[in-house]
């Protein structure tokens, strides 16, 4: 029932508690029941007639029936670790939550392989045009994109991928009743369309700034591997690659400029030992999966808007700003064509956004 799963969830009790209490009894109603009768002895642990007493004396209805209309409310379910359509990269975790609640298709985090994309809140446009690129290219070859929802980076990565067709999990450090941010409205009610959202906090739990090094550990937990696009020194997105390496899941780090804050932190993983990303390929062998490039260098037509920036390269370099007086290519588009590009081996970017053209072998 509904109203056991909202008392069990909210409990404070540690989450290896919780899951040896469902494993055991199999939903959270049984253990309501067990709670209610002293005669019953599972745990083998010293300390079981406390947690049963603190699980005893932790029914609150009016606060469960005021979570139960939320939920209904906003069509939120929620998913046990006893479940099949539990994520599976998450039952290997002592810590993961044992209720999870979402809305969207959370079967699918079982299906095809995932990669975390996260990264600064405040990206530069490079590092958003980084994101995107590489989401949807791995969407593209059926690899789930998961993150944090958050602005910048994480918002690059889900929107990338929706366009892309793929599948993207988005996890909250907040309950699912609440957008966090605001402006991720649209973004928010597409993923629970295509994805699905996640969040082991009860609905109404709002959006405190302690909630999402919790969350972090759920990001990283789903994944296979952790990419860190851009990251300021002792970001969020830095406690995800911590807790994926304690997980024992791979980090890999986009490379930034030495003179942007913004890279600092991702530039400090490579230098700590993380996987480094040159292009897609290096993420395509830690998942030991075949890339399937589709538009290889060797055999594609360049599109007009690429074919233009080309022509415009030369081997001496060339300003950002020079490149869309000539081209007239919107920055945000602009961008992500100079990535692909670069991707591609066909140009080079220097210091300072300054782009030049690769000289043909």
């Amino acid at each position: 029932m509904i109203e056991h799963d909202i008392w069990f969830s909210a409990l404070n009790l540690k989450n290896s508690t919780k899951i040896q209490l469902l494993k055991k009894l199999k939903s959270t109603e049984n253990i309501w029941h067990y709670s209610r009768d002293s005669s019953l002895i599972f745990l083998n642990d010293a300390n079981e007639i406390k947690i049963k007493n603190k699980l005893s004396n932790s029914y609150n209805t009016d606060e469960i029936g005021y979570i139960k209309r939320i939920i209904y409310k906003n069509n939120i379910k929620t998913v046990t670790c006893n479940d099949a359509h539990y994520p599976e990269n998450l039952k290997f975790f002592d810590d993961s939550p044992c209720i999870i609640y979402y809305k969207g298709k959370i079967e699918n985090t079982n299906s095809n392989k995932s990669v975390a994309v996260v990264g600064s809140r405040n990206c530069s446009p490079y590092g958003k045009s980084i994101a995107a690129s590489i989401s949807g290219e791995l969407s593209k070859n059926n690899v789930n994109i998961i993150s944090g929802l958050a602005r910048g980076i994480d918002s690059a990565a889900h929107n990338s991928c929706i366009l892309s067709n793929g599948f993207t999990c988005g996890v909250l450090g907040c309950g699912l009743d609440i957008v966090y941010p605001k402006e991720n409205y649209k973004l928010y009610n597409e993923m629970f369309e295509s994805g699905c959202v996640i969040s082991e906090f009860v609905p109404g739990t709002k959006p405190n700034n302690y909630n999402f090094p919790i969350r972090n550990r759920i990001i990283s937990g789903l994944s296979d591997i952790v990419l860190i696009v851009e990251a300021v020194e002792k970001s969020g997105s830095l406690i995800t690659a911590g807790l994926a390496l304690d997980q024992g899941k791979p980090v890999m780090a986009v490379p930034g400029s030495v003179f942007s804050d913004n890279s600092k932190g991702s530039n400090r993983l490579l230098h700590d030992g993380a996987h480094v990303f040159t292009g897609m390929q290096d993420i395509f062998e830690l998942l030991s999966m075949n890339y399937n490039i589709v538009n290889n260098q060797k055999n594609r037509l360049l599109n007009n808007l690429q074919s233009s920036i080309i022509n415009a390269l030369t081997d001496k370099p060339l300003h950002i700003d020079e490149i869309i007086n000539i081209t007239h290519i919107d920055i945000k588009q602009l961008y992500e064509l100079l990535f692909e590009l670069q991707l591609d081996n066909q140009i080079l970017c220097l210091s300072g956004n300054f782009y030049v053209k690769v000289a043909a072998d």
